[in-house]
């Protein structure tokens, strides 16, 4: 029996998601998502995706990613799918950073996990969780291939120009203070799916990729490679986004210490949760604050015009880094659902080639598609994103085949 399937774990900090596919034809089989671990309500979701089984839910104390793990392992079990099964090849797991160290997925030792874990000061909200999962999945089958694909990775191809900060060198590379960029598997699937729909190779291609979710971050790719990325040390930097405020001066941190006498947490806190959208208007969800806009409020109003200007800079941005572009692809939840949006970000760069159909604008697919009228030079799309496919793709490249 050949094993062809892999297990695509994303572990976060009170959360799994999960995915299994099977790489003979890269077909979902299930997926899920165990959601407030630790808790006394914590719950799993679970759907299969073959068999015609229908979704299930448990609720009920999971304690910790242990116990998360081996409900998720009961659940694939019922369908047939279970954990112990010889055509499972590997488990890739989501690992947020990665650090100049790891620019290409990487089987996973104890070597690798020591690396990752020495990550955790700069990544201290994500690495923690992901090496969590990581122990967990080792220890149910340590036997298997285990895989960590880096958010990180794809970004490392940035030049120094783009990667580093003006500050002191000694003290940045002491403290490893440079861009690293985030959302990596989205930007190099996008990326590629955005060639793919233009019939030509990624190389031939140079695109912005605007990944909007509740995180956002944007990517100048020239020929398939990363030249620059918004988001930096952390995913803090860039654009607007649901509850982080992006670029900002850095000097309001001082101010806020020092005349606001707020601490350093406190201020972590503020731009990292109580910022962005949900800061200026008090919502984060883009279908509710266009929704108060059409009913005239005017704070939903304004968190979409700073919203729209941000991304609009960085298109212009990285349009000057590029020199020459292809296309410019909308994923993620945002970007792939909010045609206001595309269409606002668009809005008068004409003279940059760029032009949004209305009509084909409007239209929800869930296939990538080109939203630009005939005329445009430069091509607008619309690119679903897949990260869970990205991570089994390249599990399944470096260790399923052997398995």
């Amino acid at each position: 029996m050949s094993s062809t399937r892999v297990l695509v774990l994303n572990s976060g900090s009170s959360s799994v998601k999960y995915q299994l596919l099977d790489m003979a034809d890269s077909r979902r089989l299930a997926m899920g998502l165990v959601e407030r671990i630790g808790e006394e309500t914590s719950r799993l979701k679970h759907t299969p995706l073959t068999g015609g089984g229908a979704e299930r839910e448990r609720t009920g104390p999971i304690a910790d990613h242990e116990a998360a793990l081996k409900a998720v392992a009961e659940e694939l079990a019922a369908d047939g799918l279970g954990l112990d099964s010889p055509e499972l090849a590997a488990i890739g797991h989501r690992v947020v950073h990665g650090g100049l160290k790891f620019t290409e997925p990487t089987v996973i030792d104890d070597a690798v996990l020591a690396e990752i874990e020495r990550l955790v000061p700069v990544a201290p909200l994500h690495n923690p969780a992901n090496i969590t999962g990581i122990r967990t999945a080792r220890a149910l089958r340590p036997d298997l291939p285990q895989v960590a694909v880096f958010d990180t990775a794809f970004h490392t191809t940035m030049p120094e120009s783009a990667a580093r900060y003006a500050m002191d060198v000694a003290t940045a590379d002491a403290h490893r203070v440079r861009r690293y960029g985030f959302h990596g598997t989205s930007h190099a699937y996008v990326s590629r799916a955005t060639a793919e729909l233009l019939g030509k190779a990624p190389e031939d291609v140079n695109v912005i990729v605007l990944h909007l979710g509740n995180g956002a971050s944007a990517s100048a790719v020239r020929g398939g490679r990363c030249v620059d990325t918004s988001m930096g040390l952390t995913p803090l930097e860039g654009l607007v986004m649901g509850t982080r405020s992006g670029d900002m001066d850095p000097a309001v941190i001082f101010h806020l210490a020092r005349v606001g006498g707020l601490s350093i947490d406190e201020i972590d806190t503020l731009l990292n949760k109580k910022s962005g959208l949900i800061g200026l208007c008090g919502d984060n969800d883009m279908r509710e604050i266009r929704r108060r806009i059409d009913e005239g409020d005017e704070a939903a109003r304004l968190a979409f015009d700073i919203y729209i200007h941000r991304l609009k800079k960085y298109i212009g941005a990285y349009y000057a880094v590029l020199g020459t572009v292809d296309a410019i692809a909308f994923t993620a939840g945002v970007g792939e659902n909010a045609a206001p949006v595309r269409e606002a970000a668009v809005a008068g760069l004409e003279e940059l080639g760029l032009a949004v159909d209305g009509g084909l604008n409007a239209v929800r697919s869930d296939e990538p598609r080109l939203i630009s009228p005939e005329y445009a030079r430069v091509k607008v799309a619309v690119v679903p994103t897949d990260e869970e496919l990205e991570i089994a793709t390249q599990t399944y490249a470096l260790a399923g085949k052997n398995s």
